[in-house]
């Protein structure tokens, strides 16, 4: 096949969720009912923490962030699925494709630096309670996010801008549903070892890093309940940490279920429908998960008033315009 560079005119294939007609509707509907609700419960979120003054702790502070995060990472890819599947379209423009990668990347490594930060929160609220407010004061808070927002912008940086130096083949068949880094530096025509190389560094680095953030957050976390000499104490220590922990969970272990699924199957769609899971179920579910395991998330739920809900679907519709046209 013939290599063209980022200046020609180059168009991506994605693959579709079905070859049956029939069955694209139903498709259709239900992801773009999970991404509503994607959108809708992130959302509330936000409003709730920011209107209710008793939520106006270090806790909800990097709670909302991460419902942020969570919207604009679901925003990146299902939408573009949605309209693919209605005007049955499952190509993507060299530039789009790029974009959307550099998107991914920098939503994913903000998410990753957010919940180390989240683990920390945890840790000095657990270990240093008498000395919580001082060290988790406002100003350290929003350092740490602009902190995990230029980490990860130096990662997708580092990454993205390595893909201009490529060189594709026309007409090339993407086998997922959208845009990853690691799956178009495949399709690439030229020499990959650079890039390859970055993504080993950034993975060790960037992903490395927040990692062993959150496993001594959580190793000091352990430690310090077991020294509680109460039952109830340690429970009631340990409680505040179990909505992160199934966060965190569902983030990695959805990742790490890509990881292996991508391993062991040769179907191209079932890897292409896993790999999509990855930005939306977590995304979906965290919102729950804080929701009915946080009795002050429930208790703000309980006063927000009906009608910023009625105004918050009525905003919704737009992007299900978007979705259906």
């Amino acid at each position: 096949m013939e290599g063209i560079n980022q200046t020609d005119v180059l168009q991506f294939f994605l693959v579709g969720l079905s070859d049956d007609p029939a069955v694209l509707p139903l498709i259709f509907s239900l992801f773009l009912c999970m991404y509503l609700v994607t959108i809708l419960g992130n959302l509330l979120i936000i409003m709730v923490v920011s209107s209710d003054s008793h939520l106006h702790t270090p806790m909800y502070f990097f709670l909302s962030n991460l419902s942020f995060v969570d919207m604009c990472l679901s925003s990146t890819t299902i939408p573009k699925v949605l309209v693919n599947m209605q005007v049955q379209d499952q190509s993507i423009t060299y530039t789009g494709c790029l974009t959307q990668v550099c998107f991914i990347l920098e939503f994913a490594s903000f998410e990753n630096c957010l919940l180390a930060v989240m683990s920390y929160d945890r840790y000095v609220a657990i270990c240093h309670p008498l000395r919580y407010t001082v060290i988790m004061n406002p100003s350290f808070c929003g350092w740490l996010i602009i902190l995990s927002l230029v980490i990860s912008l130096e990662n997708t940086l580092l990454l993205g801008l390595t893909l201009l130096r490529l060189s594709f083949c026309i007409d090339v068949e993407n086998p997922l549903l959208y845009c990853e880094l690691a799956q178009v530096i495949k399709l690439a025509c030229s020499d990959t070892l650079i890039n390859n190389i970055l993504i080993y560094l950034s993975t060790f680095i960037f992903g490395g890093v927040p990692i062993s953030g959150i496993i001594f957050s959580y190793t000091k976390i352990v430690s310090s309940v077991m020294r509680i000499s109460s039952v109830k104490g340690r429970y009631k220590a340990f409680s505040t940490c179990v909505s992160h922990l199934l966060v965190l969970s569902l983030f990695y272990g959805t990742a790490l279920g890509v990881y292996i699924c991508s391993a062991l199957t040769i179907s191209t769609r079932s890897t292409a429908v896993v790999s999509l899971m990855y930005t939306v179920v977590p995304q979906m579910i965290n919102p729950f998960i804080y929701s009915l395991r946080n009795r002050d998330i429930t208790e703000a739920l309980r006063k927000f008033h009906l009608s910023r809900i009625i105004w918050i679907l009525l905003n919704l519709i737009p992007y299900f315009l978007i979705g259906c046209f």
